[in-house]
């Protein structure tokens, strides 16, 4: 693995300091790393005063302004009524502070719950996590968030061609090569004939109409439910740095595709069609958005290999773990189209 920011610790004397920003902070008691989440870092801060999330924005001070405006857009929504935790402001009002070597940081209350996939959601709960979703779309809409620039061109095949070419040949060249290899190599060629056969099927662009400010990255590890069973509820949803402007149905097939993704690569179908419905309810979406999300999020998965760059270009395999059932999708859902729109979209 590349070395990175993640590879740093975080030490007692950059606690410090990071906490003598604050007003009233008390005096730190244990620091320990948060285990959940590939690709981020944070801590659980214990201090004389209370209990905290510390986020490590990996982005760095030159987007300290751009995390700010996300975390101003997050305390919004709470006065709305959703689920988020706001940023601590520091003893200047700021919601994020630098550290002498120019990281950023930023400190949450911390929430008790737990993570829940899926699988482990009744079918009333993946309808309240559709309806979630939509109250956060349409309450987005009212927070009074600075517009930003969108678009977003559908994959070029041509490109994707080029993509599957490069990532064969590093592969095949590998010395040693074992059986994830054998299976990135089975799905890059698996991938490039069924890209050839569907090639035509490229989306058209997105209508002005069905663009809105999402999440940007609603998966189960951004959300903490109470403790409970069937009834459980969501208590938070964390991470709101990819908040922007995009075709607002794509991040609920998108969630759905990771929320009710079973291990072989199947999607759950019936609790799939349990929260579109109440989705397409919350968000007031009609059919016709949900099916071009629907298609357009099968698309790009088909010229997806993002998981695999990371592994053969970066030399990074936090996330070959997520690949195997990730690239079975793909095929699943390519010869099982007709029903996952249906269940979308009935």
């Amino acid at each position: 693995m590349q070395p990175s920011s993640l590879s740093r610790p975080l030490t007692q004397g950059t606690l410090d300091v990071l906490l003598g920003r604050y007003a009233d902070m008390g005096d730190p008691v244990a620091c320990e790393p948060v285990s959940h989440g590939l690709l981020n870092r944070g801590y659980r801060v214990t201090t004389t005063r209370g209990r905290y999330f510390l986020k490590h924005h990996l982005d760095g001070q030159a987007a300290r302004a751009r995390i700010e405006c996300r975390h101003r857009a997050a305390a919004r929504l709470g006065e709305l009524g959703l689920p988020v935790v706001p940023a601590v402001p520091d003893a200047e009002g700021r919601s994020v502070v630098v550290a002498a070597d120019g990281r950023c940081f930023a400190l949450h209350p911390w929430i008790e719950g737990g993570h829940r996939h899926g699988s482990e959601l009744s079918l009333t709960q993946c309808a309240g996590l559709g309806t979630l979703l939509g109250r956060v779309h349409t309450r987005l809409a009212r927070a009074g968030v600075p517009k930003a620039p969108r678009g977003a061109v559908s994959a070029d095949p041509a490109a994707t061609y080029e993509t599957i070419g490069a990532l064969l040949e590093r592969v095949r060249a590998r010395r040693r090569r074992d059986s994830f290899d054998e299976l990135a190599e089975h799905r890059l060629t698996e991938r490039r004939a069924l890209l050839r056969h569907h090639a035509r099927e490229r989306p058209d662009a997105v209508q002005d109409r069905f663009y809105g400010w999402v999440h940007g990255d609603f998966h189960p590890l951004n959300l903490l439910y109470a403790p409970g069973g069937a009834t459980a509820r969501v208590v938070a949803i964390l991470d709101w740095d990819r908040l922007g402007v995009q075709p607002r149905a794509e991040e609920a097939v998108r969630g759905a595709a990771i929320f009710f993704l079973r291990p072989g690569g199947t999607l759950d179908l019936r609790r799939v069609r349990a929260f579109a419905r109440a989705y397409r309810g919350g968000a007031r979406a009609p059919r016709e958005e949900l099916a071009a999300a629907v298609h357009r999020v099968w698309w790009e998965r088909l010229n997806d290999f993002w998981m695999l760059r990371w592994r053969y270009e970066r030399s990074d395999g936090r996330v070959d773990v997520q690949f195997p059932a990730a690239a079975a999708l793909v095929v699943w859902w390519t010869a099982h189209y007709e029903a996952v729109r249906a269940a979308f979209c009935d």
